[in-house]
């Protein structure tokens, strides 16, 4: 996945919200190539995330976890249990991104040994860097771009060793610029296209997770201005969307009345 991101070739996931032991196999039947699992904005304990992780690579579908903090030790925990590659939120400083790398790409290694050779301080023993190389180059790592901090940092960022992609976060990124929900708001278009345009520019993926707020054509617009990374819906949407539908075509061949509260975008 690493290497298809870097290249510019497209791979496809979604969130993953909910828990179930069934989802990895319907995942590969859908024609994933990874699952974003959220531990941001859902309540996930660490046993549950392993086993989650090791269903999804066994059914060919590359884990991504999204952890809930920008930490490098929540990463590295995550690593632990399974996943092949972190998403790190809320990022807003190269030096975030690089803790992120560190933890994703030099795993074992920390504290001051791990920092001198982040900031290019002392160069790593050829033998180590041998080592943490074969242990870490698959592994990918995401930060999310989803505020105008991280976009005035967005020059810097895409030039550090070790990303792979960047994310954008929809809903915060249209909080953050003060237009909440406005995705088709000339401001967030621009800074959209300034995100994908920057990181793809840097040979890293780029992405926007369109959680049905626009739909398929921007998704599909997105991808054609140089969009790779595709994180299409997330599993609660898909399930009441299509539920819904179903059962509104059922009671309409049934006579029955179809209105009803409105769908709403749900926002994670």
């Amino acid at each position: 996945m690493r290497a298809r991101l870097h290249s510019g070739a497209r791979v496809y996931g979604t969130m993953i919200a909910a828990i179930s032991p069934w989802w990895p196999s319907a995942a590969k039947g859908a024609g994933l190539d990874f699952a974003f699992i959220d531990t941001e904005h859902t309540p996930q304990d660490r046993a549950q995330l392993a086993w989650m992780c090791q269903l999804y690579a066994k059914n060919d579908v590359v884990p991504i976890v999204r952890i809930p903090s920008p930490d490098p030790y929540q990463a590295a925990m995550v690593l632990d249990g399974g996943a092949q590659g972190i998403i790190a939120p809320y990022i807003e400083s190269p030096a975030q991104v690089r803790e992120i790398v560190g933890a994703v790409k030099y795993r074992p290694l920390k504290g001051q040994k791990l920092h001198a050779a982040l900031t290019g301080e002392t160069p790593l023993e050829p033998e180590l860097a041998e080592y943490l190389g074969k242990r870490g180059d698959n592994n990918v790592a995401i930060v999310n771009i989803e505020s105008v901090p991280a976009l005035e940092a967005l020059d810097e960022i895409v030039t550090i060793e070790g990303l792979d992609a960047v994310l954008i976060g929809p809903h915060d990124l249209s909080c953050s610029l003060g237009i909440p929900e406005q995705y088709t708001h000339p401001r967030y278009i621009e800074a959209v296209e300034t995100i994908i345009t920057k990181a793809r520019a840097a040979g890293l993926g780029a992405g926007n997770h369109i959680a049905y707020a626009n739909g398929m054509e921007q998704e599909i617009a997105w991808a054609k201005l140089g969009a790779n990374l595709i994180v299409h819906g997330m599993d609660i949407s898909a399930f009441r969307n299509g539920m819904r539908q179903d059962i509104d075509a059922i009671k309409a061949a049934l006579s029955e009345d179809t209105s009803g509260d409105d769908l709403k975008n749900i926002n994670i």
